[in-house]
Protein backbone atom coordinates (compact mmCIF):
# COMPACT_ATOMS: atom_id res chain seq x y z
CA UNK A 1 0.00 0.00 0.00
CA UNK A 2 1.58 3.24 -0.82
CA UNK A 3 -0.33 6.99 -0.47
CA UNK A 4 1.45 10.23 -1.24
CA UNK A 5 -0.77 12.12 0.97
CA UNK A 6 1.07 12.80 4.84
CA UNK A 7 -0.78 10.83 7.09
CA UNK A 8 -0.56 13.80 9.97
CA UNK A 9 0.67 16.81 9.06
CA UNK A 10 1.02 19.58 12.54
CA UNK A 11 1.31 23.41 11.35
CA UNK A 12 2.72 25.81 13.90
CA UNK A 13 1.13 24.28 16.72
CA UNK A 14 1.15 26.18 20.22
CA UNK A 15 0.23 25.02 23.71
CA UNK A 16 0.89 27.25 26.81
CA UNK A 17 -0.03 26.03 30.55
CA UNK A 18 -0.32 29.28 32.50
CA UNK A 19 2.74 31.10 31.82
CA UNK A 20 4.64 28.16 30.38
CA UNK A 21 5.13 27.22 26.30
CA UNK A 22 5.09 23.95 25.91
CA UNK A 23 4.48 24.01 22.26
CA UNK A 24 5.67 26.89 20.32
CA UNK A 25 5.03 26.57 16.28
CA UNK A 26 5.93 22.77 16.45
CA UNK A 27 5.61 21.45 12.59
CA UNK A 28 6.10 17.99 11.41
CA UNK A 29 4.32 15.53 9.05
CA UNK A 30 4.17 11.51 8.88
CA UNK A 31 3.66 9.97 6.02
CA UNK A 32 2.28 6.33 5.16
CA UNK A 33 4.81 3.63 4.56
CA UNK A 34 7.13 5.11 7.23
CA UNK A 35 8.53 5.63 11.05
CA UNK A 36 9.40 8.88 12.48
CA UNK A 37 11.27 9.03 15.69
CA UNK A 38 10.30 12.08 17.64
CA UNK A 39 13.75 12.73 20.00
CA UNK A 40 14.01 15.78 23.05
CA UNK A 41 14.58 16.34 25.76
CA UNK A 42 12.89 15.99 29.30
CA UNK A 43 10.47 18.75 28.87
CA UNK A 44 10.99 19.91 25.15
CA UNK A 45 7.01 19.00 24.21
CA UNK A 46 7.11 15.89 22.87
CA UNK A 47 4.17 14.42 24.92
CA UNK A 48 2.27 17.27 24.97
CA UNK A 49 2.11 17.30 21.21
CA UNK A 50 0.77 13.51 21.58
CA UNK A 51 -1.59 14.36 23.33
CA UNK A 52 -3.08 16.62 21.23
CA UNK A 53 -3.29 14.12 18.55
CA UNK A 54 -4.60 11.98 20.99
CA UNK A 55 -7.55 14.43 21.88
CA UNK A 56 -6.47 14.66 25.53
CA UNK A 57 -5.60 18.45 25.14
CA UNK A 58 -6.39 20.86 22.30
CA UNK A 59 -3.71 23.71 20.50
CA UNK A 60 -4.25 27.35 21.15
CA UNK A 61 -3.22 27.72 17.91
CA UNK A 62 -1.64 26.07 14.34
CA UNK A 63 -3.54 23.41 12.88
CA UNK A 64 -3.67 19.54 12.40
CA UNK A 65 -4.07 17.73 8.94
CA UNK A 66 -4.97 14.43 8.82
CA UNK A 67 -5.19 12.72 5.70
CA UNK A 68 -4.57 15.65 3.43
CA UNK A 69 -7.71 17.07 5.49
CA UNK A 70 -7.80 20.21 8.23
CA UNK A 71 -9.18 18.27 11.51
CA UNK A 72 -9.99 19.10 14.86
CA UNK A 73 -9.43 17.09 17.38
CA UNK A 74 -11.31 17.22 20.69
CA UNK A 75 -11.56 13.97 22.33
CA UNK A 76 -10.03 10.26 22.46
CA UNK A 77 -13.31 9.60 20.48
CA UNK A 78 -12.61 11.76 17.63
CA UNK A 79 -9.37 10.76 17.57
CA UNK A 80 -10.06 6.83 17.55
CA UNK A 81 -12.27 7.65 14.25
CA UNK A 82 -9.71 9.32 12.63
CA UNK A 83 -8.12 5.87 13.00
CA UNK A 84 -5.08 7.10 15.57
CA UNK A 85 -4.30 4.39 18.15
CA UNK A 86 -1.56 5.45 21.02
CA UNK A 87 0.08 2.86 22.85
CA UNK A 88 1.49 4.24 25.94
CA UNK A 89 4.45 2.67 28.38
CA UNK A 90 1.84 2.31 31.23
CA UNK A 91 -0.20 -0.29 29.54
CA UNK A 92 -4.28 -0.41 29.88
CA UNK A 93 -4.99 -3.57 29.88
CA UNK A 94 -7.43 -5.53 33.00
CA UNK A 95 -5.43 -8.02 34.42
CA UNK A 96 -7.90 -10.48 34.94
CA UNK A 97 -9.59 -10.40 31.53
CA UNK A 98 -7.95 -12.29 28.94
CA UNK A 99 -6.05 -11.05 25.84
CA UNK A 100 -8.85 -11.34 23.49
CA UNK A 101 -11.90 -9.60 25.92
CA UNK A 102 -9.15 -7.02 26.35
CA UNK A 103 -8.73 -6.50 22.47
CA UNK A 104 -12.31 -6.06 22.14
CA UNK A 105 -12.89 -4.21 25.13
CA UNK A 106 -15.58 -1.45 24.37
CA UNK A 107 -16.72 -2.58 20.73
CA UNK A 108 -19.63 -3.57 19.24
CA UNK A 109 -17.94 -7.40 18.99
CA UNK A 110 -17.57 -6.84 23.01
CA UNK A 111 -20.93 -8.54 23.34
CA UNK A 112 -21.39 -10.18 20.27
CA UNK A 113 -19.54 -13.00 18.38
CA UNK A 114 -16.57 -13.70 20.06
CA UNK A 115 -15.96 -16.52 17.59
CA UNK A 116 -15.51 -13.47 14.96
CA UNK A 117 -13.83 -11.34 17.19
CA UNK A 118 -11.08 -14.31 17.53
CA UNK A 119 -11.11 -14.69 13.95
CA UNK A 120 -10.59 -11.14 12.95
CA UNK A 121 -7.71 -11.19 16.09
CA UNK A 122 -6.12 -13.95 14.43
CA UNK A 123 -5.92 -12.32 10.83
CA UNK A 124 -4.27 -9.19 12.78
CA UNK A 125 -1.50 -11.43 14.42
CA UNK A 126 -1.14 -13.48 11.16
CA UNK A 127 -0.86 -10.47 8.96
CA UNK A 128 1.63 -8.81 10.92
CA UNK A 129 4.00 -11.63 12.68
CA UNK A 130 2.59 -11.06 15.97
CA UNK A 131 2.92 -14.10 18.43
CA UNK A 132 0.03 -14.68 20.64
CA UNK A 133 -2.63 -16.92 22.88
CA UNK A 134 -6.07 -14.81 22.58
CA UNK A 135 -7.48 -16.62 25.48
CA UNK A 136 -4.20 -16.17 28.11
CA UNK A 137 -5.20 -13.74 30.86
CA UNK A 138 -3.18 -10.76 31.24
CA UNK A 139 -1.99 -11.60 34.90
CA UNK A 140 -0.15 -14.65 33.10
CA UNK A 141 1.43 -12.76 30.41
CA UNK A 142 5.08 -11.41 29.89
CA UNK A 143 5.59 -7.30 29.26
CA UNK A 144 6.43 -8.09 25.60
CA UNK A 145 3.02 -10.07 25.57
CA UNK A 146 1.13 -7.27 27.32
CA UNK A 147 2.38 -4.81 24.23
CA UNK A 148 1.15 -7.10 22.02
CA UNK A 149 -2.27 -7.11 23.19
CA UNK A 150 -2.00 -3.41 23.24
CA UNK A 151 -0.89 -2.79 19.36
CA UNK A 152 -3.25 -5.16 18.34
CA UNK A 153 -6.21 -3.53 20.46
CA UNK A 154 -5.45 -0.31 18.28
CA UNK A 155 -5.78 -2.39 15.25
CA UNK A 156 -8.69 -4.13 15.94
CA UNK A 157 -10.25 -0.50 16.48
CA UNK A 158 -8.71 0.19 12.84
CA UNK A 159 -5.89 2.40 13.31
CA UNK A 160 -3.42 3.06 10.74
CA UNK A 161 -1.87 5.81 12.77
CA UNK A 162 0.14 4.44 15.49
CA UNK A 163 1.87 6.53 18.50
CA UNK A 164 4.45 4.77 20.63
CA UNK A 165 5.44 6.25 23.67
CA UNK A 166 8.99 4.19 24.71
CA UNK A 167 7.93 1.05 23.32
CA UNK A 168 11.28 -1.01 24.30
CA UNK A 169 11.83 0.21 28.10
CA UNK A 170 10.77 -2.75 29.47
CA UNK A 171 11.97 -5.14 26.81
CA UNK A 172 14.57 -7.68 26.44
CA UNK A 173 16.69 -7.56 23.56
CA UNK A 174 15.45 -10.62 21.97
CA UNK A 175 11.80 -8.94 22.39
CA UNK A 176 12.72 -5.75 20.82
CA UNK A 177 13.95 -7.71 17.78
CA UNK A 178 10.33 -8.95 17.66
CA UNK A 179 9.03 -5.80 17.83
CA UNK A 180 10.96 -3.87 15.03
CA UNK A 181 9.96 -6.74 12.99
CA UNK A 182 6.72 -5.99 13.43
CA UNK A 183 6.75 -2.27 13.52
CA UNK A 184 8.79 -3.35 9.53
CA UNK A 185 5.97 -5.34 8.51
CA UNK A 186 3.67 -2.60 9.51
CA UNK A 187 5.36 -0.39 7.77
CA UNK A 188 5.27 -2.14 4.54
CA UNK A 189 1.63 -2.61 4.87
CA UNK A 190 1.21 1.21 4.75
CA UNK A 191 0.56 2.38 8.16
CA UNK A 192 2.10 5.56 9.54
CA UNK A 193 4.10 5.10 12.75
CA UNK A 194 5.51 7.77 15.32
CA UNK A 195 7.53 6.39 17.75
CA UNK A 196 9.10 8.28 21.45
CA UNK A 197 11.93 7.00 22.70
CA UNK A 198 15.54 7.97 23.95
CA UNK A 199 17.47 5.40 23.31
CA UNK A 200 19.04 6.78 19.96
CA UNK A 201 20.70 3.56 18.80
CA UNK A 202 17.14 2.27 18.12
CA UNK A 203 16.07 5.05 16.77
CA UNK A 204 19.03 4.56 13.96
CA UNK A 205 17.94 1.01 13.47
CA UNK A 206 14.54 1.41 12.76
CA UNK A 207 13.09 4.93 11.50
CA UNK A 208 13.21 6.75 8.50
CA UNK A 209 13.27 10.27 9.30
CA UNK A 210 14.02 12.03 12.83
CA UNK A 211 11.91 15.09 14.28
CA UNK A 212 13.44 16.81 17.11
CA UNK A 213 12.23 18.97 19.36
CA UNK A 214 14.21 21.32 22.04
CA UNK A 215 12.04 23.65 24.66
CA UNK A 216 9.07 23.17 22.44
CA UNK A 217 10.29 23.87 19.35
CA UNK A 218 10.84 22.05 16.27
CA UNK A 219 14.98 22.50 15.44
CA UNK A 220 15.07 19.48 12.44
CA UNK A 221 14.01 16.83 10.97
CA UNK A 222 16.21 14.90 9.16
CA UNK A 223 16.71 11.88 7.11
CA UNK A 224 18.09 8.76 9.56
CA UNK A 225 20.52 7.47 6.70
CA UNK A 226 21.92 10.95 6.93
CA UNK A 227 22.68 11.19 10.38
CA UNK A 228 24.28 9.61 13.18
CA UNK A 229 24.01 9.61 16.89
CA UNK A 230 26.38 12.06 17.88
CA UNK A 231 24.54 14.59 15.53
CA UNK A 232 21.10 13.55 17.15
CA UNK A 233 22.27 14.40 20.54
CA UNK A 234 23.82 17.64 19.70
CA UNK A 235 20.07 18.86 17.75
CA UNK A 236 18.63 17.35 20.94
CA UNK A 237 20.75 19.30 24.29
CA UNK A 238 21.91 22.18 21.87
CA UNK A 239 25.75 21.39 22.38
CA UNK A 240 28.56 18.30 21.85
CA UNK A 241 27.55 15.97 24.69
CA UNK A 242 30.35 13.24 25.40
CA UNK A 243 28.33 10.16 25.25
CA UNK A 244 30.64 7.73 26.44
CA UNK A 245 29.83 5.70 30.17
CA UNK A 246 32.25 6.01 32.78
CA UNK A 247 33.20 3.33 34.67
CA UNK A 248 36.46 4.67 36.89
CA UNK A 249 38.32 1.74 38.31
CA UNK A 250 38.08 2.32 42.40
CA UNK A 251 39.02 -0.23 44.93
CA UNK A 252 36.43 -1.59 46.53
CA UNK A 253 35.89 -2.53 50.28
CA UNK A 254 37.70 -5.70 51.63
CA UNK A 255 34.54 -7.12 53.15
CA UNK A 256 31.39 -6.64 51.27
CA UNK A 257 29.04 -4.11 53.36
CA UNK A 258 25.69 -5.58 52.72
CA UNK A 259 24.48 -9.32 52.32
CA UNK A 260 21.67 -10.79 51.33
CA UNK A 261 20.56 -14.51 51.60
CA UNK A 262 17.98 -16.80 50.64
CA UNK A 263 15.50 -14.26 50.30
CA UNK A 264 12.14 -14.98 49.86
CA UNK A 265 9.56 -12.59 49.43
CA UNK A 266 5.78 -13.05 48.56
CA UNK A 267 3.63 -10.31 46.92
CA UNK A 268 0.49 -8.94 46.77
CA UNK A 269 -1.31 -11.80 45.43
CA UNK A 270 0.61 -14.20 48.17
CA UNK A 271 3.01 -15.00 44.94
CA UNK A 272 6.79 -16.13 45.56
CA UNK A 273 8.20 -12.18 43.65
CA UNK A 274 11.69 -13.59 45.20
CA UNK A 275 12.62 -17.13 45.48
CA UNK A 276 16.42 -17.88 47.59
CA UNK A 277 17.91 -14.59 46.17
CA UNK A 278 21.61 -14.40 47.40
CA UNK A 279 24.32 -11.59 46.99
CA UNK A 280 26.72 -9.35 48.02
CA UNK A 281 27.13 -5.51 47.75
CA UNK A 282 30.14 -4.15 48.53
CA UNK A 283 31.56 -0.32 48.87
CA UNK A 284 32.99 1.03 45.87
CA UNK A 285 31.12 -0.66 43.55
CA UNK A 286 28.30 -0.38 41.61
CA UNK A 287 26.11 -3.99 41.32
CA UNK A 288 23.86 -3.81 38.52
CA UNK A 289 20.41 -5.66 38.75
CA UNK A 290 18.75 -6.87 35.29
CA UNK A 291 15.85 -8.17 34.69
CA UNK A 292 12.21 -8.09 32.83
CA UNK A 293 9.49 -5.87 34.35
CA UNK A 294 8.25 -7.54 37.13
CA UNK A 295 11.03 -9.86 38.13
CA UNK A 296 11.14 -9.32 41.36
CA UNK A 297 13.30 -6.11 41.40
CA UNK A 298 10.79 -3.75 43.04
CA UNK A 299 10.11 -5.95 46.08
CA UNK A 300 14.05 -6.47 46.21
CA UNK A 301 14.25 -2.74 46.55
CA UNK A 302 11.21 -2.16 48.85
CA UNK A 303 12.30 -5.37 51.16
CA UNK A 304 15.97 -3.43 51.81
CA UNK A 305 14.26 -0.44 52.45
CA UNK A 306 12.02 -2.06 55.13
CA UNK A 307 8.85 -1.60 53.13
CA UNK A 308 8.16 -5.29 52.38
CA UNK A 309 8.55 -8.08 54.65
CA UNK A 310 9.73 -11.29 53.82
CA UNK A 311 9.50 -14.80 54.30
CA UNK A 312 12.48 -15.67 55.15
CA UNK A 313 15.94 -15.24 54.37
CA UNK A 314 18.80 -12.59 55.68
CA UNK A 315 19.73 -9.02 54.67
CA UNK A 316 22.92 -7.99 57.16
CA UNK A 317 24.27 -4.98 57.20
CA UNK A 318 27.05 -4.08 59.22
CA UNK A 319 27.11 -7.75 61.28
CA UNK A 320 23.34 -7.30 61.97
CA UNK A 321 20.00 -8.45 60.40
CA UNK A 322 17.96 -5.83 59.26
CA UNK A 323 15.16 -7.98 57.50
CA UNK A 324 12.30 -7.12 60.16
CA UNK A 325 13.18 -4.22 60.93
CA UNK A 326 10.76 -1.16 60.27
CA UNK A 327 12.18 1.57 58.29
CA UNK A 328 12.08 3.69 61.51
CA UNK A 329 13.95 1.24 63.40
CA UNK A 330 16.55 0.81 60.11
CA UNK A 331 16.89 4.63 60.38
CA UNK A 332 17.73 4.71 64.91
CA UNK A 333 19.84 1.67 64.32
CA UNK A 334 22.32 4.75 61.95
CA UNK A 335 22.00 2.83 59.11
CA UNK A 336 22.12 5.16 55.72
CA UNK A 337 20.66 3.15 53.21
CA UNK A 338 19.06 5.89 50.51
CA UNK A 339 16.12 4.57 48.23
CA UNK A 340 15.32 5.68 44.85
CA UNK A 341 11.76 3.56 44.44
CA UNK A 342 9.90 3.30 40.98
CA UNK A 343 7.16 5.35 41.94
CA UNK A 344 7.99 8.55 42.26
CA UNK A 345 4.95 10.87 43.57
CA UNK A 346 3.42 7.49 44.84
CA UNK A 347 6.63 6.46 47.41
CA UNK A 348 9.49 9.11 47.17
CA UNK A 349 7.29 12.54 46.75
CA UNK A 350 4.62 14.27 48.24
CA UNK A 351 2.90 15.85 45.15
CA UNK A 352 1.64 18.91 46.55
CA UNK A 353 4.41 19.79 47.98
CA UNK A 354 7.47 22.34 46.94
CA UNK A 355 10.65 21.10 46.42
CA UNK A 356 12.37 22.89 49.14
CA UNK A 357 9.92 21.11 51.45
CA UNK A 358 10.37 17.62 49.55
CA UNK A 359 14.25 18.35 50.64
CA UNK A 360 13.09 18.95 53.91
CA UNK A 361 11.29 15.51 54.44
CA UNK A 362 14.43 13.75 54.91
CA UNK A 363 15.66 15.83 57.70
CA UNK A 364 13.19 17.42 59.37
CA UNK A 365 13.63 15.15 62.55
CA UNK A 366 17.06 16.59 63.16
CA UNK A 367 15.49 19.93 63.79
CA UNK A 368 15.87 20.90 67.42
CA UNK A 369 12.57 22.31 69.10
CA UNK A 370 8.85 23.42 68.19
CA UNK A 371 9.98 24.95 65.10
CA UNK A 372 11.39 23.71 61.68
CA UNK A 373 13.99 25.61 60.21
CA UNK A 374 13.48 25.18 56.75
CA UNK A 375 16.93 27.74 55.23
CA UNK A 376 18.73 24.32 54.49
CA UNK A 377 15.88 22.85 52.48
CA UNK A 378 15.52 25.68 50.37
CA UNK A 379 19.79 26.07 49.80
CA UNK A 380 19.84 22.58 48.91
CA UNK A 381 16.64 23.00 46.37
CA UNK A 382 18.71 25.91 45.09
CA UNK A 383 21.48 23.60 44.67
CA UNK A 384 20.07 20.83 42.90
CA UNK A 385 18.02 23.16 40.45
CA UNK A 386 20.97 24.68 39.22
CA UNK A 387 23.32 21.73 39.21
CA UNK A 388 20.67 18.93 37.92
CA UNK A 389 19.30 21.60 35.43
CA UNK A 390 16.04 21.16 36.73
CA UNK A 391 13.10 23.08 34.92
CA UNK A 392 11.12 24.55 37.59
CA UNK A 393 9.37 28.46 38.11
CA UNK A 394 11.04 28.14 41.32
CA UNK A 395 11.89 25.90 44.39
CA UNK A 396 8.35 26.76 45.54
CA UNK A 397 6.54 24.94 42.83
CA UNK A 398 4.50 21.95 43.70
CA UNK A 399 6.80 18.90 42.11
CA UNK A 400 3.23 18.06 41.14
CA UNK A 401 3.48 20.46 38.38
CA UNK A 402 7.07 19.54 37.34
CA UNK A 403 7.39 16.95 34.18
CA UNK A 404 8.25 13.15 35.00
CA UNK A 405 11.96 13.44 34.23
CA UNK A 406 12.17 16.83 36.75
CA UNK A 407 10.58 14.88 38.99
CA UNK A 408 13.27 12.07 39.10
CA UNK A 409 16.14 14.75 39.22
CA UNK A 410 14.59 16.26 42.41
CA UNK A 411 13.85 12.70 44.38
CA UNK A 412 17.77 11.45 42.84
CA UNK A 413 19.30 14.55 43.94
CA UNK A 414 17.85 14.64 47.42
CA UNK A 415 18.49 11.01 48.46
CA UNK A 416 22.40 11.64 46.93
CA UNK A 417 22.56 14.66 48.74
CA UNK A 418 21.80 12.80 52.03
CA UNK A 419 25.48 11.38 52.12
CA UNK A 420 24.15 7.20 52.18
CA UNK A 421 26.48 4.53 53.10
CA UNK A 422 23.89 2.14 50.62
CA UNK A 423 22.27 3.40 47.78
CA UNK A 424 19.44 1.65 46.23
CA UNK A 425 18.54 2.95 43.08
CA UNK A 426 15.21 1.73 40.94
CA UNK A 427 15.17 2.98 37.38
CA UNK A 428 16.74 6.43 38.18
CA UNK A 429 16.98 7.65 34.30
CA UNK A 430 14.07 5.92 32.97
CA UNK A 431 11.98 8.99 31.11
CA UNK A 432 14.93 11.40 31.27
CA UNK A 433 16.76 12.41 27.83
CA UNK A 434 20.51 11.72 27.20
CA UNK A 435 22.08 14.67 29.03
CA UNK A 436 20.37 14.29 31.90
CA UNK A 437 20.86 10.52 32.04
CA UNK A 438 24.84 11.39 31.89
CA UNK A 439 24.43 13.37 34.85
CA UNK A 440 22.79 10.38 36.84
CA UNK A 441 25.64 8.42 35.71
CA UNK A 442 28.39 10.82 36.82
CA UNK A 443 26.46 11.38 39.85
CA UNK A 444 26.49 7.44 40.73
CA UNK A 445 30.16 7.10 39.78
CA UNK A 446 30.91 10.72 42.33
CA UNK A 447 28.83 8.29 45.07
CA UNK A 448 30.92 5.24 44.08
CA UNK A 449 34.61 6.90 44.63
CA UNK A 450 33.25 7.72 47.63
CA UNK A 451 32.87 4.16 48.82
CA UNK A 452 29.21 3.51 48.62
CA UNK A 453 27.79 1.13 47.91
CA UNK A 454 25.62 1.00 45.12
CA UNK A 455 22.55 -0.95 43.91
CA UNK A 456 21.17 -0.18 40.04
CA UNK A 457 18.48 -1.44 38.87
CA UNK A 458 17.71 -0.40 35.59
CA UNK A 459 16.12 -1.42 31.67
CA UNK A 460 18.47 -0.29 29.36
CA UNK A 461 21.15 -3.37 28.96
CA UNK A 462 23.88 -1.31 26.94
CA UNK A 463 23.79 1.23 29.76
CA UNK A 464 24.14 -1.59 32.55
CA UNK A 465 27.08 -3.43 30.94
CA UNK A 466 28.97 -0.21 30.63
CA UNK A 467 28.25 1.61 33.98
CA UNK A 468 28.03 -1.44 36.58
CA UNK A 469 31.13 -3.13 37.80
CA UNK A 470 28.86 -6.48 38.37
CA UNK A 471 25.37 -7.35 36.70
CA UNK A 472 22.58 -10.19 38.72
CA UNK A 473 20.05 -11.18 36.59
CA UNK A 474 17.01 -12.34 37.89
CA UNK A 475 14.16 -14.33 36.31
CA UNK A 476 10.57 -14.78 37.50
CA UNK A 477 12.10 -13.79 41.16
CA UNK A 478 14.89 -15.87 40.90
CA UNK A 479 19.11 -14.84 40.30
CA UNK A 480 20.37 -16.70 36.88
CA UNK A 481 23.88 -15.29 37.71
CA UNK A 482 26.06 -12.39 39.00
CA UNK A 483 28.27 -11.92 35.75
CA UNK A 484 31.31 -9.81 34.94
CA UNK A 485 29.87 -7.00 32.47
CA UNK A 486 33.40 -6.83 30.86
CA UNK A 487 32.98 -10.40 29.81
CA UNK A 488 29.48 -11.05 28.67
CA UNK A 489 27.50 -9.59 25.77
CA UNK A 490 24.25 -7.84 25.89
CA UNK A 491 22.55 -11.05 24.31
CA UNK A 492 24.00 -13.13 26.85
CA UNK A 493 22.02 -11.15 28.96
CA UNK A 494 19.07 -10.97 27.33
CA UNK A 495 18.80 -14.79 27.32
CA UNK A 496 19.52 -14.95 31.15
CA UNK A 497 16.60 -12.42 31.43
CA UNK A 498 14.20 -14.95 30.13
CA UNK A 499 15.32 -17.71 32.25
CA UNK A 500 18.56 -19.00 30.81
CA UNK A 501 21.28 -19.40 33.31
CA UNK A 502 24.68 -18.58 32.12
CA UNK A 503 27.50 -21.14 32.09
CA UNK A 504 30.31 -19.53 34.18
CA UNK A 505 33.15 -19.41 31.79
CA UNK A 506 30.88 -17.41 29.69
CA UNK A 507 31.52 -14.44 32.10
CA UNK A 508 30.01 -15.36 35.64
CA UNK A 509 31.62 -14.64 39.00
CA UNK A 510 33.77 -17.58 40.18
CA UNK A 511 32.35 -18.58 43.65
Amino acid sequence: MTNTTYAIELKNICKNFGSVAANKNVSLNVKYGEILALLGENGSGKTTLMNMLSGIYHPDSGEIWIDGKHTVINSPKDSFKLKIGMIHQHFKLVDVFTAAENIIMGTEGFVGSSKKAAEKIKEIADGFGFSIDPNKKVYDMSVGEKQTVEIIKVLYRGARILILDEPTAVLTPQETEKLFKVLDNMRKDGCAIIIITHKLNEVMAISDRVTVLRKGETVATVDTKTTDIRKLTELMVGRPVELKIDRPETERSAEPMFFVKDLCVRNEEDVFALKNVSFELYGGEILGVAGVAGSGQRELCETIAGLMQAESGEITYKGENILHKSPAEIIDLGISMSFIPEDRLGMGLVASMDIADNMLLKSYKKSKGLVINRKPSRELAEKLVKRLEIVTPSIKTPVSRLSGGNVQKVLIGREIESNPNILITAYPVRGLDINSSFTIYNLLNEQKAKGVAVLYIGEDLDVILELCDRVMVLCHGEVMGIVDPRKVTKEDIGLMMLGNKLEKEGGAENE
